[in-house]
């Protein structure tokens, strides 16, 4: 295994190129035969467009335009304006995929590998369940509904980790190792919901991606550090309220995935403490071509590389700053602290 320093220079080599011109082929027409998925006030009503299964499409998809400039924002302490901070993830963690007329068939949606140092990895994914929508390139608009869920669990570095060796051992002497999250299959899932009620809307679950830039209440402006105006072919956002870890039925895995959840919000900044709302502004690059076949393989691609490096295929995103600038920090005490009531949760089961 390369050395963290290693790894970030490795990952750092590989910048993606963003494309600045649109590529041949779009055609409209979706939106405008539909005038009741068109904006009103303000306000695109995507609920007489049908929910499709993110993964039953992927043939009809003929372009894309790829999120090479994500940035997310939260508050790292509940009701605490100042604790606000932004991260740019890495680029092409998201994509919105459709035909030429306009209609949205697909999305690719986020994965993250937050490091623990002495133990590994511990990878979220946004899963998209569903989704709807429609891409006006000729009008830079778009109007997209999703049903998301987040998944998290242990990168193969954790699980080959001192630490993690002797985690699993035991798990596996007791017979419980089979439903802990040490890859996605078992992944622990958090229930989310959105901040925006829409009209003729009734499912909670359903997240809603919209024009325009997401500012939060508290402050004027944006952070210069995340506008991208000068690069980016258009912009979007989206908003998500993180519920609670969906229960297995299991106390014992329960309370140990819950566990797991403590010390990815100490290494995150709590990026999915309950109850928060994370958003995002989805910079995009101009609209080109679809591989079919590469979108298919996309998420595994990402996901063998958080395994393996540690970091993102198509170069990293940056630090988590506060509004100022000034870098987010992780005391190793906190982290310490959470590894510490892993291991004491480990000594009162087995």
């Amino acid at each position: 295994m390369s050395s963290s320093k290693q790894v970030q220079s490795k990952c750092d080599e590989k910048k993606i190129t963003p494309n600045h011109i649109p590529a041949r082929g779009w055609k409209g027409g979706f939106i405008e035969k539909h005038p009741e998925l068109q904006y009103k006030d303000g306000v695109a009503d995507l609920s007489s467009l049908p929910m499709t299964d993110n993964l039953d499409n992927i043939g009809k998809i003929k372009r894309q335009q790829r999120v090479l400039w994500p940035e997310f924002t939260w508050l790292t302490k509940h009701n605490e304006p100042k604790s606000r901070c932004f991260q740019m993830f890495a680029p092409d963690i998201s994509r919105a995929g459709y035909d030429s007329t306009g209609q949205n068939w697909a999305v690719i949606c986020p994965q993250q590998g937050t490091y623990i140092p002495g133990f590994g990895t511990i990878n979220v994914e946004v899963t998209v369940v569903k989704q709807r929508g429609w891409v006006n390139e000729t009008d830079k608009s778009l109007a997209i509904d999703m049903i998301i869920g987040p998944k998290i669990w242990f990168s193969k570095d954790a699980n080959l980790s001192w630490m993690g060796r002797i985690l699993w051992l035991l798990f596996e002497k007791a017979n419980k190792l089979h439903h802990l999250p040490v890859n996605k299959d078992q992944a622990i899932k958090l229930n989310t919901s959105s901040t925006i009620k829409m009209p003729g809307v009734d499912n909670p679950e359903i997240i809603f991606v919209r024009d325009k830039l997401y500012t939060p209440n508290a402050l004027k402006h944006l952070p210069s550090f995340t506008l991208h105006n000068n690069v980016a072919w258009n912009y979007a956002n989206l908003e998500v309220i993180i519920g609670e870890v969906q229960k297995t039925g299991d106390d014992f895995v329960d309370e140990f995935n819950q566990l797991v959840m403590n010390l990815f919000n100490i290494g995150s900044g709590n990026l999915l403490e309950v109850d928060s709302v994370l958003a995002w502004n989805l910079w995009v690059d101009a609209p080109t071509k679809v591989n079919q076949t590469e979108w298919r393989n996309h998420a595994d691609y990402w996901r063998r590389s958080i395994d393996v490096n540690h970091c993102s295929p198509d170069g990293n995103g940056s630090p988590v700053r506060y509004a100022d600038g000034t870098e987010f920090s992780v005391a190793q005490e906190l982290i310490d602290e959470a590894l510490h009531a892993i291991w004491d949760f480990i000594k009162s089961h087995l």
